[in-house]
């Protein structure tokens, strides 16, 4: 590497990957660990996949496969990772050396790889180098010559990663009796148990990651959408979260969202109403990938063959975003998901596939707003003075403990406060939220908070509703969109509490503390394991909360309590 003549430097390199699969082990396996660190650090430098690195680890994966006394013999147990690793990184960014990958014949040993035949760990970057593969038209049809067992095995691994890395790894205890090749490949040989489980989650849910993208690439082609949008791995998917561990990953709903652009994903998607929940409780949360489920449901309305199978569903979430202006990128938001509700009223079928009461009043709330008259300044004073009355009437009715008369207050200061008057209908919305909390009703608070966070500029940033809906589905068991609350709940605190020290309340940390462990990504495998389940792939997904129904109503019990008799700690003070 140090070499100065060029010919020289590139004879020498030549000529190590020829004889790298027949030297020493040890001296081997120190030669792999740095081009692996040369190809995460240089996956554009066309010198090594020239002087033919790529040809070098398709031969050291053959002979890891074909070799199981050569694999187990000293420190070859380290050769498949770093082969099918270092392909992974060359291929992640240039279509060039994806194309000189395939030639070299990597792709029938990366799928032995991945079908299990070593373990977790190499099927890991297996998956990663073939959606590396199948992201480029010129070598998706090399993979696709293996099209259903690539999906089928992609699935598989998105679904089950979790139980797998925990039986095999993280559940083991005594660290003497885990692979000892695995826990220096994961933490490099520096960190404890700790260290080691923390990097088992993060790598099984990069595992689930990129199993995800390389069903991406058949999806948005309109290859196996059939295959993959089969009842139970779309059930499974909806709980699919990159969460704290892969920020940028939508994870399971990116797919989702790809299969909704289809016509048979449309229609399996509409077949099961545990799905399109699980879209519309991520349409309502402070998630980053908030604006993607509300596309989904969009694409769901928009097509004649499923609006009226997700109606009513979706139409109880999206009538509380209604209001939204923009999300991220997305402007007009709004106007899209009133758009999309109103269709049957703009062509005269008004919502006689709506049988909720509740709910048509609610559209019909929404259809009459559309056509609101712009108030002079002297009657929208007056409104706001009318409104602000109200206001009071119903915070003093809640102070003394008659929640239910301040609900019905804040009803009539909703109903008169004009649309323009945003800041007291986040008002007002935010405290009928709270309300709804006293009195039991998570649904309705969820609703109310919602619909406060949806008026809010920007978007999901009034730190109260964000808190008070965060209690709401905690008490209804939905531990991903409480965290996601509650953690934009500590954002919008710092921002609004602009001070160089400012304390986290108390409350804020204990509800992030016990959500972290009922969304840790291995919460689900660990129950499974300790209830004694075995899982395969037509096995009904978990909750992911990992918590007992008895650990849950305690629970529930004690916020509610808190909820009662630290109202001016848990709620803060109503505005």
């Amino acid at each position: 590497m140090k070499e100065q003549n060029l010919l020289i430097r590139r004879s020498r390199i030549k000529k190590c990957f020829k004889e790298l699969p027949s030297i020493n082990e040890q001296e081997r396996v120190l030669i792999l660990s740095t081009l692996w660190n040369i190809a995460m650090n240089q996956p554009e430098d066309p010198e090594f996949p020239s002087l033919g690195i790529l040809k070098c680890m398709v031969t050291l994966l053959h002979k890891s496969l074909n070799d199981r006394s050569w694999l187990l013999d000293g420190q070859n147990a380290y050769a498949p990772y770093y082969a099918a690793h270092i392909v992974g990184s060359y291929t992640m960014n240039s279509f060039e050396f994806a194309e000189k990958a395939v030639e070299s014949g990597v792709i029938p040993p990366l799928l032995d790889l991945m079908r299990g035949k070593i373990s977790w760990l190499e099927q890991r970057v297996a998956v990663r180098a073939l959606g590396h593969l199948a992201s480029y038209d010129s070598t998706f049809k090399s993979v696709a010559v293996y099209e259903e067992e690539v999906v089928k095995l992609a699935m598989g691994l998105a679904s089950r990663c979790d139980e797998v890395v925990y039986n095999e790894f993280v559940s083991v205890k005594d660290v003497n009796k885990r692979v000892g090749y695995h826990r220096n490949l994961i933490t490099r040989g520096v960190g404890g148990l700790e260290m080691e489980n923390r990097k088992a989650e993060e790598w099984a849910s990069q595992m689930q990651c990129w199993s995800l993208h390389l069903l991406n690439c058949f999806a948005i082609r309109g290859r196996s959408v059939d295959l993959i949008s089969n009842q139970d791995f779309l059930k499974d998917l909806s709980s699919m979260w990159g969460g704290y561990v892969n920020h940028t990953s939508p994870s399971g709903v990116g797919l989702i969202r790809i299969l909704c652009y289809t016509r048979v994903g449309r229609a399996r998607v509409s077949e099961s109403r545990e799905v399109v929940e699980s879209i519309c409780n991520l349409s309502r949360s402070s998630d980053d990938w908030q604006y993607m489920g509300i596309d989904c449901l969009l694409l769901l309305l928009d097509d004649t063959n499923t609006r009226y199978k997700v109606l009513e569903t979706a139409s109880v979430c999206l009538c509380d975003l209604v209001e939204v202006r923009k999300l991220g990128e997305r402007s007009k938001l709004g106007h899209k998901i009133t758009r999309a509700l109103l269709i049957d009223f703009k062509n005269g079928k008004k919502s006689r596939m709506i049988k909720n009461p509740e709910l048509e009043t609610r559209l019909k709330e929404i259809w009459v707003s559309k056509r609101e008259r712009l108030m002079s300044d002297e009657k929208l004073e007056e409104k706001r003075v009318l409104v602000s009355l109200i206001k009071q009437e119903a915070n003093h009715r809640f102070w003394l403990g008659d929640i239910e008369t301040a609900v019905l207050k804040y009803t009539e200061g909703v109903k008169l406060c004009p649309k323009k008057l945003r800041k007291e209908r986040i008002v007002l919305y935010s405290n009928r939220a709270q309300c709804y909390l006293l009195l039991n009703d998570p649904d309705s608070a969820i609703s109310d908070a919602t619909r406060a966070l949806s008026i809010s500029n920007p978007a999901n940033s009034h730190a109260k509703s964000l808190w008070r809906r965060s209690q709401a589905y905690y008490m209804k068991g939905m531990a991903k969109e409480s965290l996601m609350d509650c953690l934009m709940f500590i954002k919008a605190f710092v921002n609004v509490n602009k001070k160089k020290h400012v304390k986290i309340p108390y409350y804020a940390v204990h509800m992030i503390r016990k959500l972290m462990d009922s969304t840790w990504f291995f919460a689900s495998a660990k129950s499974k394991l300790s209830n004694g389940c075995t899982s395969d792939l037509d096995a009904s997904p978990s909750s992911g909360l990992g918590r007992s129904k008895e650990e849950l109503s305690n629970d529930e019990m004690l916020i509610r309590r808190a909820i009662n008799e630290n109202k001016h700690l848990m709620s803060g003070k109503l505005d």
